[in-house]
């Protein structure tokens, strides 16, 4: 298992105690769940794998896990079973389509659906075990600001916020990044947004997101909130045939526009975030 742990390649929730973060750990989280998160963060770890960077995606929705089912895997061994001392860390870590490594939560973790002193001392654990091994280690969030997301997305240096041109994504995106600046001092949010119709759409909603932040979020002198618009991803027919099918975007049709975004998103973090922490 060695060669997997070294591949080749306003309802807000109590406050979260900020720990200082992680170097190469990038939280992929949003406001509500169906815009995409996952998918965001399967193909994108699949775009930075085929650049050559060893890549890890940690299934952090602990009560609603679904990375299992986009990849298409059946793992024997979860994050539950390292969590309850069952199985080792290095057990739980599988290659997934695409060259990338993943440990994925398994479904229904009832258990740790709350932020409790035990959860929070398993996922520093676990954490501490991974960095080592990779260039880059991306954590799939759940959704929402409950204390589990937000303990998780404390422990990344880095964060990216998924989000669709509806309403009700952006007012929640909003909400969350809202949180995240007051409770965590976060002072830089990178932005996806996902399913977009026109070429710039993505660019012109997280500008209105920014003049919101600056109108009604009130931060520390010195210290302004800054969203980065990291990419757009186009609705496009080849996500939903990748999504029913249970295949990686990145490997089924690499040349759809919405691969090709993917695509340079990885182009940018890797430019941005991977290069300045090797």
């Amino acid at each position: 298992m060695s060669d997997v742990l070294n591949p080749p390649q306003d309802n807000v929730a109590a406050p979260t105690v900020p720990l200082k973060p992680l170097g190469k750990v990038l939280a992929v989280t949003s406001g509500k769940g169906g815009v995409g998160k996952t998918f965001v963060s399967a193909n994108l770890a699949a775009a930075l794998a085929k650049r050559g960077h060893r890549v890890l995606v940690l299934d952090a929705d602990l009560g609603l896990a679904n990375l299992d089912v986009v990849l298409n895997l059946y793992p024997k061994v979860t994050l539950h079973d390292v969590f309850t001392g069952k199985a080792k860390l290095e057990d739980a870590i599988v290659r997934a389509p695409g060259g990338f490594s993943v440990l994925l939560a398994g479904s229904g973790m009832v258990e740790y659906s709350r932020l409790t002193p035990e959860v929070r001392d398993d996922f520093l654990r676990i954490m501490s075990g991974l960095i080592p091994h990779y260039d880059i280690v991306l954590l799939d969030t759940g959704a929402g600001i409950s204390d589990v997301v937000l303990f998780a997305v404390s422990l990344a240096s880095e964060v990216l916020v998924v989000a669709t041109p509806e309403p009700t994504s952006l007012t929640d995106a909003y909400a969350t990044i809202k949180v995240l600046v007051g409770q965590q001092k976060r002072q830089t949010i990178r932005m996806v947004i996902n399913q977009t119709a026109r070429l710039g759409d993505g660019r012109a909603i997280t500008t209105q997101l920014q003049q919101v932040l600056d109108r009604f979020v009130v931060t520390e002198p010195g210290r302004p909130i800054r969203l980065i618009h990291l990419g757009d991803i186009p609705s496009d027919p080849s996500v939903r045939q990748a999504v029913m099918r249970r295949q990686l975007l990145m490997q089924s049709t690499p040349g759809c526009p919405a691969a090709m975004a993917i695509s340079q998103l990885a182009t940018k973090l890797e430019d941005t975030i991977i290069k300045q922490q090797a």
